[in-house]
């Protein structure tokens, strides 16, 4: 019997849509027909799929109030905000423009005796399973230089933000992309372990859970294919006694709030210097009380439901506990009547807060955020790295020199100052500890999807 996989919309609890997954023997046709279209592609010049790509991207961006529409009853995000148009632009673009210089050989000897260089190859077919807090994001990271280095690409995407899949291959396929190159595809869990388990990949990029990252390794044990994991976060923002008050709240608090809370590196847990504690956290409620939790289609609305119900239990059970064990929640759930018990939830500030409560250890993924006082660099240094994750931090302060010494201190993948909450794509995306492991965008983006591959060509014989 067929499996249906379903979307259910926060917005109103109804199903969304709904797909037929594959069974394991069609799964297996697909990623055949994956790996035999390759070597194709990879053949074609390196300037046509760049320009293949940069058409694909072209024409989503003429789906944009479809995809707008579409991203607000998958996953509630609020259609003020106008889909992820700027993030996929300015991604896709960087690694087109740096990917001749970075994949070109290097050459280290062209003598009238040797020539020597290193190469890149593409690994062969990219498996892509994607997330749904920011779906198209966190696509094109890898998609777009897969594509450019020459790989196929197959993807996968999160039940929740399943027509994701659907419209970006709509775009690259109109764009000129043959349907073999680039495939979207509706699994179960065990048919894609089983298609990893064969081999059927030659590298996984993953975003999601610690858990799911797990058995994405176990499932590709032995067959030597390449993983990239971004799991989960926690990530930190540490105001010092210099900071700029005001940019700090609104930076940090937009950081721990946008997108109610679903972001992959948003900020969960901020330490403030004494010195500032009580003026940070009572600008923090302020700020947090003009929030308008709604509709996701309401124009007014700045924060739309989670993305399921079953997100928003989480939270709401960290919060409870917290409260339990002597937190102080500042914000009164009555402020946003929208809050349903449901897929909408109030957003929150937890003080008096510890490192003892699941709140500050756990990932929340969605709109609490704790604040915590801390009376020097040493003791914020030491919270931040209290933690099992490691993909970003975010310092603020008017030294720079000062952030990046706290900041080589710090168990991170990525430090801002006077800044969170962002990719730069000329910089690599990456993380440690079990935020997991692996890299994204900036030259070392290509390096995941391509090979190595050496030459060393004797001119003489003697």
């Amino acid at each position: 019997m067929t499996k249906m996989i379903q979307c259910i919309s926060p917005v109103d609890g109804r199903v969304y849509a709904e797909r037929p997954a594959l069974s394991l023997p069609d799964a297996e046709e697909m990623a055949a027909r994956a790996r035999a279209a390759q070597p194709a592609w990879a053949a074609r010049p390196l300037e046509e799929r760049i320009a293949l790509v940069q058409a694909g991207v072209a024409k989503l961006n003429e789906m944009k109030d479809r995809v707008v529409e579409e991203l607000a009853w998958q996953m509630g995000r609020p259609t003020r905000f106008g889909g992820e148009f700027g993030g996929v632009n300015d991604r896709a673009n960087y690694m087109a423009e740096i990917a001749a210089e970075t994949l070109a050989p290097k050459v280290v000897e062209d003598s009238d005796k040797f020539r020597r260089y290193l190469a890149r190859e593409p690994v062969g077919v990219v498996f892509i399973i994607a997330p749904w807090n920011y779906p198209y994001l966190t696509t094109i990271n890898t998609l777009a230089p897969a594509l450019i280095a020459g790989n196929t690409v197959v993807l996968k995407h999160a039940t929740q933000t399943m027509l994701v899949g659907e419209r970006l291959t709509e775009a690259f396929h109109a764009a000129g992309v043959p349907e073999d190159v680039f495939q979207n595809v509706y699994l179960t869990h065990d048919v894609t372990e089983a298609l990893i388990g064969q081999r059927a990949f030659n590298f996984i990029n993953f975003t999601g859970s610690v858990n799911g990252g797990a058995t994405i390794e176990r499932a590709a044990a032995g067959t030597f294919a390449g993983v990239g994991l971004e799991l989960g976060g926690k990530d930190p923002g540490y105001v010092m006694a210099d900071a700029d008050l005001d940019a700090a709240v609104d930076g940090l608090m937009d950081g721990a709030m946008f997108n109610a809370g679903q972001c992959c590196c948003g900020i969960e847990r901020i330490y403030v210097h004494e010195s500032l504690y009580d003026a940070f956290v009572e600008k923090a409620v302020a700020w947090v009380k003009t929030l308008k939790l709604g509709n996701p289609f309401e124009p007014e609305s700045t924060l739309g439901p989670m993305a399921n119900k079953r997100f928003a239990h989480i939270v709401r059970d960290q919060i409870a506990e917290a409260v339990a064990e002597g937190a102080e929640a500042l914000i009164d759930p009555a402020l946003f009547p929208a809050d349903d018990g449901g897929a909408y939830l109030a957003p929150q500030i937890l003080v008096n807060v510890n490192h003892e409560m699941r709140v500050m250890r756990e990932e929340s993924f969605g709109p609490v955020v704790g604040i915590m006082s801390v009376k020097d660099d040493e003791e914020a240094i030491a919270a931040m790295n209290d933690s099992p994750y490691g993909l970003t931090c975010s310092i603020w302060t008017a030294d720079p020199d000062k952030a990046a010494e706290i900041g080589a201190r710090l168990e991170t993948g990525t430090v801002f100052m006077n800044r969170c909450d962002y990719l730069d794509p000329a910089l690599c995306w990456t993380g440690c500890k079990d935020t997991g492991r692996g890299t994204a965008l900036s030259a070392l983006g290509y390096y995941s999807v391509t090979r190595p591959k050496s030459y060393h060509l004797k001119k003489v014989t003697k």
